[in-house]
């Protein structure tokens, strides 16, 4: 698209020219030939005319759909060259002001005169490209000095959580191409392995090995770097690691020489696409498939925990992923099994107040509490559904919501954090209990009983604050 620029001032000249370029055509209009000079030397079209002239902008071919900035100063009379830009059929006009803050009447009194004009100012302009771009660089300067740190070591181990789900083995597959190295120098390693079908479709798809680990072989590595997980999840075992990068609230309880951990970012796999692109590492076919396919996943395709850095990771990762692979990773989630423990819940649920709880016993794997808790939060009048059930002596309890009412994090955290593990978002948590700490805080509670009691302190904590608040908190969020 074509722009001209009529401005005098050169600072604000190259400051245009590289926020504007190259999405724009611009060619500058300034009236002094020993800065046009400047400008040519250094590859910036500039023009030298009297911007008071309607045959200037003739000569420079000014059409209705030609993009006008012109540079206010505040020193000098913008009528007298606003006045022949509409004249010669320019008709998409803005004024950049610069310099002084921009006068509230002055910009009143040139709408008054000419209705279609826009305005900006130069800070409004630059902040983005300018906040991108430092952004950018702290996080390459971070990524730089892990990657600085971590490249003498023999083998590193990059631990993933019990179960990687898309996000952990993407993220793990992403931080070893940051550390370019291979699957023996770098292991993809976890204490329970991959064992949800869909995961581990997209495991055998793309390859992604993912070793078993005791904790005692955790002393066995030299560096270790923990994704989508932060070290207190795996309590006293690993009190410190080399490197936490993690999508979740920071927990306490442990020491890291590099961490990079944004709650807001709805996977772990944006902002390892930021860490990639930050020091220009060029990202395979497969670990984009993985990435994209990842953000997917945990973000359910943008209906939760989202923010426009998922987007923006997911746009430059779509045309390098294999669309057709992730598809195929996709697959249909539903089984006998996992319909077998939906039922269960359906039965021995409880609904009340839009909250949905139930215990379910004591499936095979954690992923069963998961999927039921979001299969029920479908259902029409569902906006909160807590999950509970037993596996491996522990308590594990799934909560989810629709993201604007109460924190689910918070939720768990008041409930178990004293006697477990737990936390998460506002829009979905885990808790994970040992039995014997459960019932030492809750009694000798049966299966109806558990569902009822968890239900009973959801609603009260749903009830800690009236309807009126929740709902500015909401608006808020």
């Amino acid at each position: 698209m074509k722009c001209l620029a009529i401005c005098q001032d050169e600072l604000v000249i190259r400051t245009l020219e590289a926020v504007l370029h190259p999405t724009f055509d611009v060619e500058f209009l300034l009236e002094s030939r020993s800065l046009a000079r400047r400008l040519h030397e250094a590859g910036i079209h500039a023009t030298v005319a009297d911007p008071r002239r309607v045959d200037t902008y003739l000569r420079a071919d000014v059409s209705p759909n030609t993009l006008v900035i012109v540079e206010d100063n505040g020193r000098r009379s913008l009528k007298r060259i606003l006045d022949p830009v509409r004249d010669a059929g320019g008709m998409l006009v803005y004024v950049l002001s610069v310099g002084a803050r921009r006068s509230e009447r002055r910009a009143d009194e040139l709408k008054a005169g000419f209705p279609e004009l826009n305005s900006l100012t130069l800070a409004e302009l630059v902040s983005g490209p300018l906040l991108t771009e430092l952004s950018r660089s702290l996080t390459r300067a971070r990524v730089q000095q892990y990657q600085r740190y971590l490249a003498d070591a023999d083998r590193i181990l990059i631990l993933l959580h019990n179960d990687p789900d898309p996000d952990a083995m993407a993220s793990g597959l992403a931080l070893r191409n940051l550390l370019r190295r291979t699957k023996t120098t770098a292991i993809l390693g976890a204490v329970q392995g991959v064992t949800r079908p869909e995961n581990l479709r997209m495991a055998n798809l793309l390859d992604i090995q993912v070793e078993p680990l005791t904790p005692a072989a955790l002393t066995e590595f030299e560096r270790i770097a923990t994704v989508d997980v932060q070290p207190h999840y795996f309590g006293a075992v690993l009190p410190r690691v080399d490197l936490v990068i993690d999508h979740h609230p920071e927990q306490p309880g442990y020491s890291a020489v590099f961490k990079d951990i944004r709650p807001d970012y709805g996977s772990t796999s944006t902002i390892l696409v930021e860490h990639l692109r930050a020091v220009d590492v060029n990202i395979s076919e497969r670990t984009a498939t993985a990435m994209l396919y990842a953000i997917k996943s945990d973000t359910l395709f943008f209906a939760r925990h989202t923010n426009r850095s998922d987007l923006e990771a997911f746009t430059f990762l779509y045309p390098l992923a294999d669309p057709a692979l992730i598809r195929k990773m996709e697959g249909a989630e539903i089984t006998l099994d996992r319909l077998e423990y939906v039922m269960r819940a359906q039965q021995n649920g409880t609904l009340s107040e839009q909250v949905f709880c139930a215990f379910i016993g004591s499936p095979p794997r954690e992923d069963f509490i998961t999927y039921v808790a979001d299969f029920f939060l479908q259902v029409e009048d569902v906006k909160w559904t807590i999950i509970a059930g037993v596996v491996n002596d522990s308590l594990i309890v799934s909560v989810r919501n629709l993201g604007y009412s109460r924190n689910a994090g918070e939720f768990v955290k008041k409930l178990f954090a004293d006697v477990g593990s737990a936390g998460g978002h506002r829009a979905m948590a885990k808790a994970v209990v040992p039995i014997a700490q459960f019932r030492s805080k809750f009694g000798e509670l049966t299966g109806p009983e558990i569902s009822r009691k968890i239900h009973e302190l959801a609603t009260q904590f749903l009830h800690e604050h009236p309807v009126g608040e929740r709902r500015k908190e909401a608006v808020r969020a």
